[in-house]
């Protein structure tokens, strides 16, 4: 299961949606990138385990996180580092990386839905 889910970020890494928007500072210090059709993510690191994921729609207005949650697969000093994010506080959603992650850390998140559709933000 993971190696299948570890292809699909591969595949959809390289081939990127048409129209895309080109990731953009965020209001929270991180970089906000499309996350399918329907939400914009922003990822926020700063050197610590705890990495905060922003969601937003279309609109850059919050959505609420409640019933949402994620996984991510960051490259944190050329080393995989996967852990999960959770419905925090409003528009948030939180995780605790296996080590510190910094700022501008590449990789991508796994989005699934109250509706238990999925949609993927690549940072």
């Amino acid at each position: 299961m993971t190696r299948i889910f570890i292809a699909a970020l591969l595949g959809l890494s390289l081939a990127g949606p048409a129209g895309a928007h080109d990731p953009r500072p965020g209001p929270n210090g991180g970089f906000k990138v499309d996350a399918g059709a329907r939400h914009h993510a922003e990822l926020v690191a700063n050197g610590t385990p705890q990495v905060v994921m922003f969601l937003y729609d279309t609109n850059d207005q919050p959505v609420p996180a409640q019933g949402y949650r994620a996984h991510a697969i960051l490259v944190v000093t050329g080393a995989t580092q996967r852990f999960t994010l959770q419905a925090g506080e409003g528009n948030r959603l939180v995780g605790t990386a296996p080590v510190p992650v910094p700022a501008g850390t590449k990789g991508a998140v796994q989005i699934t839905g109250p509706d238990g559709a999925t949609a993927q933000a690549r940072f």
